[in-house]
């Protein structure tokens, strides 16, 4: 199964061999096609451009609340744990851009080198050619199949790049070495299966921008990336301002809930069902003297309880 999805990316390239590529990154109709529901902006290779307001917005909500949202939508696949990090306290959101690696075969990597080096003037290693592309907001988030000793996709040199960049952390199914100088870089994280002193050796750049697979995720180009302690959770971009909306609901529910209970307004019981007319009132009235907590119009509330299971 790990090596089907480099099976389908060339077959892409096959498909699409007089389609002039970026260094292994598939077509542009095609990651417009895989990404067909989202309806909004797009950077310019195709990928779901999700507003900044919302990846500010991400940054702000809880993790388990957002995955619930997705689990009652049939996204049951959208989390992965079992990381290391660098900082327990930094968490990592914004757009995924995506890199597949594979354990290095010399005449594939020579190919692979020497087109990058033709058609884009890449050099070095391949580790090196997602960053080049990134911006802005993004998350790097590579498939090294789980690789750590000589799995290091980046050290303290390529994590300081990384964050000029992004402002940003990165999520590796694989390692990263330098823990020290990594931990100086302040505001930067990294979720990795592990830390290694050794330098990257036997791997290769099989996609960017393409699908991958991190733990049981199927990641696409895009997706919004919510890294906090507790694991990491990538919410497809069509489903982004629903899955922050309403969680950003479930907050404000849960404080204007603590508060009616504590005062013995309503039972535990009347919050944590469905709402009567009376209690959506109060809720509204109560935001009214909350601007903190954020606004709400009274179809925007009945929207979010229609659909709730929660």
């Amino acid at each position: 199964m790990r090596f089907s999805a480099a099976f389908l990316l060339l077959f892409w390239v096959i498909v699409y061999a007089n389609v002039p590529l970026s260094a292994q990154t598939i077509p542009k109709d095609e990651l417009v096609f895989l990404t067909s529901y989202w309806k909004g902006e797009r950077f310019p290779d195709g990928r779901p451009k999700i507003s900044d307001d919302l990846v500010e917005r991400a940054k702000h909500i809880g993790i388990d609340d957002a995955w619930t949202v997705l689990k009652n939508e049939g996204y049951t696949n959208q989390f992965e744990g079992g990381w290391k990090l660098i900082q327990n306290d930094v968490p990592v959101t914004g757009r995924a851009v995506t890199a597949m690696f594979m354990p290095s075969r010399p005449d594939v990597e020579k190919n692979i080198k020497d087109r990058g080096i033709a058609r884009q003037g890449r050099k070095g290693n391949t580790n090196t050619w997602p960053i080049e592309t990134l911006t802005k907001g993004d998350v790097y988030v590579a498939d090294a199949f789980g690789k750590v000793g000589g799995g290091t996709l980046i050290g303290a040199t390529l994590g300081n790049a990384i964050f000029s960049k992004t402002g940003n952390g990165v999520i590796f199914d694989g390692a990263a070495r330098d823990l020290q100088e990594l931990q100086n870089i302040k505001g930067f994280n990294a979720f990795v299966r592990d830390f290694h002193p050794s330098f990257l050796e036997e791997m290769v750049l099989m996609g960017l921008n393409s699908p991958i697979r991190i733990g049981r995720v199927m990641v696409l180009p895009g997706d919004l990336v919510i890294a906090q302690r507790e694991g990491v959770l990538f919410v497809p971009a069509h489903l982004a301002e629903q899955v922050v909306g309403t969680a950003e609901f479930v907050t404000r529910k849960d404080l204007f809930g603590f508060e009616m209970v504590k005062s013995g307004r309503y039972t535990t019981g009347q919050i944590d069902s469905q709402w009567t007319e009376e209690i959506k009132t109060e809720f509204l009235a109560w935001l009214g003297k909350h601007p903190e907590a954020g606004s709400m119009t009274k179809a925007e509330l009945d929207r979010v309880m229609s659909k709730r299971t929660w």
